[in-house]
C-alpha cells in the first residue's frame, strides 16, 4: 500500500511539473490550431449570415478549441468526445425546448443536466457540450427556428471543421499526436487495481 501511495505521489508531482513547463512550440501550435479552427467557422459565418445573426459561430466552440488545441492528450478532447458530445447535447437541448414549457430556468437546467448524463452514458463527455445544450434553449429566434437542424448545422458542421483543423495542426509538430492513443497497459493497471480492492 505504501509503495502504491509513493508511486501515485511521484506520478502527481510529474503531472504538476509538466503543467508548469513553458513550451513555446506547443503554445505556437495551440495558437495556430485555434486561430484557423475558429477563424474558418467565423469566416463561413460572415459569408452566410449577417453579424447580428450569430448562428454558425456558437460559444461552445471556443471552449472546445481550448481542449482540442490546448489539451491534446485529454480524454475529453478526443474526436469521439468532440463530435458525440456536441451533437448529442444539441439534440438534448432541442428536445427539451420542444417538449417542456417555455420556462427558461427549467429548460436550461434540464438541458444541461440531461446532456451531462447522456454524455456519461455514451462515453462522449465533452464539457463544452453542456454549453451547446444550453444555447439550444436560450431565447434566440434563429436557433429555435432551426429545430433539430441545429444539431447538424451549426453544431456537427462546426465540430467537424474544428476536428479537421485539429487533425492537421496537432500532427505537424514532433511529439504532439492527435487523436491521443491511450496505451492498453493503462487499462491492465486499472483492472489490477480494481481486483486488489475486491
Amino acid at each position: 500500500m505504501r509503495k502504491h501511495i509513493k508511486r501515485r505521489l511521484r506520478h502527481t508531482k510529474y503531472i504538476f511539473y509538466q503543467e508548469t513547463l513553458i513550451d513555446f512550440k506547443d503554445h505556437f501550435w495551440s495558437f495556430l490550431g485555434a486561430f484557423f479552427g475558429i477563424g474558418l467557422i467565423a469566416f463561413l459565418q460572415s459569408q452566410h449570415f449577417s453579424e447580428i445573426e450569430n448562428v454558425f459561430l456558437i460559444g461552445s466552440f471556443g471552449a472546445s478549441s481550448v481542449l482540442i488545441y490546448g489539451a491534446v492528450n485529454s480524454p475529453l478532447a478526443q474526436p469521439r468526445n468532440l463530435i458525440g458530445g456536441h451533437v448529442l447535447s444539441a439534440l438534448v437541448g432541442v428536445t427539451v425546448f420542444k417538449f417542456l414549457p417555455e420556462i427558461l430556468w427549467l429548460n436550461a437546467s434540464v438541458a444541461v443536466a440531461s446532456s451531462i448524463v447522456i454524455m456519461q452514458i455514451t462515453k462522449t463527455m465533452h464539457p463544452p457540450g453542456g454549453a451547446t445544450a444550453l444555447i439550444a434553449v436560450l431565447p434566440s429566434d434563429k436557433i429555435q427556428e432551426l429545430g433539430y437542424w441545429y444539431a447538424l448545422s451549426p453544431v456537427l458542421s462546426g465540430a467537424l471543421i474544428l476536428l479537421i483543423v485539429a487533425l492537421i495542426f496537432n500532427n505537424i509538430p514532433k511529439g504532439r499526436k492527435y487523436p491521443h492513443q491511450i496505451r492498453q497497459s493503462k487499462y491492465v493497471h486499472m483492472r489490477r487495481m480494481m481486483k486488489n480492492k475486491d
